[in-house]
């Protein structure tokens, strides 16, 4: 009996010495690198497109910007690997990305089956349906016998099946592998109904050939919380890509931007001195291997959540997404950051 408790204690000090080993290589490569490998879209609007010059822009884009900022305090230290949505897994579990940020559903089998971490959810979306006005069609039950343009490889094509068989309604499936052969398809005309994330729905409207002619339904038929993912099996990459995205939550949460953090130092609350690192036995940074004024970094390079939102698919991009679900906790969202404590 002694010898085998002796030996279980032996294999769970090694076991956690594995752990604590594994626990800075994403880091470490990072920091070797010198810079952070963003797996992103291979091109959507508002979310993550490049221009002519091959920069990229877009809620996601500022997501890889934000973890690089914390890092390095240069929020241009990344490269980004567009992925489709059929080697984006691959991509992420094979190392060839650090971490994807590219409108991702977070489901059970993904964060199990497929050896990922989700959190945390950084855009509350659901599936929806868009269709030509000229169909005369005003919700998605009057869709049966339609046929439906869907991406292969993606949780729509799943939910779509659900619902019409829950409604008792038939379809067409007409199933693309690449997002730019829906697109093309639906534009000339080869199926009735385009379905996705809601969100993107709106940016893909956008690159239609006459946008007006077009109507997204009011039926959302799914959850679909979006955010970024990251391989597991590495905690402290884990926290600090989740720590992020609560940075800028609590970012907006104290109203410091982008604008406004130098002079936000000075603030005598001692929350908003904890987070930005002033208050002199904070270990905000160093207990995430980073240093203690991390978060001024982030906000310094693309702001707050809510400066995020806004310019990319918000009330200052062509989207006009209304904050929905995405609002603050304290203004009927349910964006919520755990305190910086």
């Amino acid at each position: 009996m002694a010898k085998r408790i002796l030996t279980a204690l032996i294999g769970a000090a090694v076991m956690g010495l594995g752990a604590q080993a594994a626990s800075a290589t994403t880091l470490g490569d990072v920091k070797a690198k010198g810079f952070l490998q963003c797996g992103v879209n291979t091109g959507l609007t508002g979310f993550a497109s490049p221009d002519a010059s091959g920069n990229w822009s877009g809620f996601d884009v500022d997501y890889c910007k934000a973890i690089a900022a914390a890092i390095f305090g240069d929020a241009t230290k990344v490269k980004y690997t567009p992925t489709s949505a059929k080697d984006r897994f691959p991509a992420l579990q094979s190392g060839e990305v650090d971490v994807l940020a590219r409108n991702t559903t977070w489901t059970i089998n993904r964060d199990t089956a497929l050896g990922f971490n989700f959190r945390p959810v950084n855009y509350y979306d659901g599936q929806g349906f868009m269709v030509r006005k000229s169909l005369n069609v005003k919700s998605a039950l009057e869709l049966s016998g339609a046929a439906v343009c869907v991406q292969t490889g993606t949780t729509t094509e799943l939910n779509l099946a659900d619902y019409f068989k829950a409604n008792n309604l038939q379809y067409n499936p007409v199933v693309f592998e690449k997002l730019e052969e829906v697109n093309a398809a639906y534009d000339a005309g080869r199926c009735d109904v385009y379905t996705t994330d809601q969100s993107g729905l709106y940016s893909l409207r956008l690159t239609l050939a006459a946008p007006d002619d077009h109507m997204i339904l009011p039926e959302i038929i799914s959850k679909e919380p979006l955010g970024p993912a990251v391989r597991q099996g590495d905690d402290q990459w884990f926290d600090i890509v989740s720590w992020v995205h609560y940075a800028l939550i609590n970012a907006e949460d104290f109203g410091i931007t982008q604008a406004n953090v130098e002079e936000m130092k000075k603030s005598p609350n001692p929350d908003i001195q904890r987070f930005l690192g002033v208050e002199a036995d904070t270990k905000i940074g160093t207990d995430l291997g980073l240093e203690n004024d991390w978060a001024v970094k982030v906000i310094k390079g693309v702001g707050n959540y809510g400066e995020i939102f806004d310019r990319n698919i918000g009330s200052g991009s062509p989207l006009k997404i209304e904050r929905g679900l995405n609002a603050l906790w304290s203004k009927g969202g349910i964006q919520y950051a755990p305190p910086v404590r």
